[in-house]
């Protein structure tokens, strides 16, 4: 598995495999032929049918400016390696191609070659199984895991990432208006917060839940700085839960690093073994694996044993099975946003369920990886971010 490094990225929404790959692939090229006179680019599969919705055009051009750029949609090609293929070509003055690289948006905003080794391992357990023996053998918590393989160093990055994440929630709790795209979706963040305090105790929790993930998502919408975790898309999950339990019980910034730690291990699991991404998966892979992460991590701080925390995570990506991905008009806001605040209410109830067993169950979380994979592959490509079906086809705009 990866540092968690590749796994939590800071970085410019609405998405992490249609916007923050992109362009990262386009700055990468532009230095390597920035002698062209101009540049094409070619995007394949789910990257052509919902590349506009996504930004993915601004993405690639900034990068190459002011020179000029091509980009020819090609939706009907999907390649083998991956559905986010993109070919970048370097043309000289007479139109001739200098130079040429096809890349893939893999998920998450990394970005993959087809036949290209991934980098090199910073775990040497990729499965949740494994994670439980060594927990086992050595009576240590999950989250020394992390800090064993990639030293004390971590934290300080994982703080960088909690405060990128709390800074996401305080820009979106108090902006208002309509997002960007031609849906005329307007924010709810700042109405839900602000209506959360003259609800009761136990409607305050799913008010305050809810605000915090609209707040990240809807800056993921408007193109705003979040985290991946593990996506842009699902980008919200994780940090309401982690503020709002934050807030609720009064943990130390230490308790939401470990926290943190274990939710990049759950995620870089599904990660290294299915996939993280929409296009590749459906939904199940982004929101899916937020949930589980956030339920987690959630899971640790309220005082689950290994075993429970695996439950949680368990639980979370079960009931997430065969979730599509079909934003309409290709854009990062309808179903996306609010399924954010469904998911990090869902994590939390996760957590508080599993306390109240020993964390014994019959499906291990690494079987649910498999499913998750298998059942991502077999879904229709039109419920794969390709805007061809599901809740994407919609016509009452």
């Amino acid at each position: 598995m990866e540092s968690l490094r590749e796994l939590y990225r800071i970085g410019m929404g609405p998405s992490s495999s249609h916007t923050m790959a992109p362009r990262r692939a386009a700055a990468l090229f532009a230095e390597r032929a920035g002698q062209a006179a101009s540049y094409r680019v070619t995007l394949y599969g789910s990257l052509a049918a919902t590349g506009r919705g996504h930004l993915t055009h601004e993405a690639i051009t900034q990068p190459f400016s002011p020179k000029s750029v091509v980009i020819i949609e090609r939706p009907d090609i999907t390649r083998p390696f991956h559905p986010n293929g993109m070919l970048f070509e370097a043309l000289d003055t007479a139109g001739a191609v200098l130079t040429t690289w096809e890349v893939y948006s893999i998920g998450g905003g990394a970005l993959r070659e087809d036949g290209q080794q991934p980098p090199p391992s910073a775990y040497d357990i990729s499965t949740m199984t494994g994670l439980l023996e060594w927990t086992t053998q050595t009576g240590n918590p999950l989250w020394m895991y992390v800090k064993e393989r990639e030293g004390e160093d971590i934290w300080e990055y994982l703080t960088t990432i909690s405060q990128a994440m709390n800074d996401a929630i305080e820009r979106g709790l108090q902006a208002e208006g309509v997002l960007p795209g031609g849906l005329k979706l307007s924010r709810k963040a700042y109405r839900v917060y602000q209506q959360t305090f003259h609800l009761n105790t136990l409607t305050q929790r799913t008010g305050l839940l809810t605000a915090y993930a609209l707040a990240v998502s809807e800056e993921n919408a408007a193109g705003g700085m979040v985290v991946t975790a593990p996506t842009c898309g699902s980008c919200g999950v994780l940090p309401s839960v982690l503020r709002y339990l934050q807030q609720r019980d009064k943990f130390a910034p230490a308790m939401i690093l470990r926290a943190l730690a274990t939710a990049g291990l759950v995620g870089n699991i599904v990660k290294t073994n299915a996939s993280i991404s929409g296009a590749a998966v459906g939904c199940q892979g982004e929101v899916g694996t937020a949930c589980a992460m956030a339920a987690a991590a959630a899971a640790q701080l309220l005082g689950a044993t290994p075993h429970q925390i695996e439950y949680a995570a368990e639980i979370a990506l079960e009931h997430m099975l065969g979730l599509t991905c079909d934003p309409i008009a290709g854009l990062v806001q309808v179903p996306c946003i609010e399924r954010n605040a469904m998911a990090a209410m869902r994590a939390l109830d996760c957590a508080e369920y599993v306390l109240l067993s020993d964390g014994r169950h019959l499906v291990p979380f690494d079987r649910i990886i498999e499913t998750m994979k298998h059942t991502g592959h077999d879904l229709p490509s039109l419920y794969r971010e390709t805007s061809a079906g599901g809740l994407a086809v919609y016509g009452g705009l």
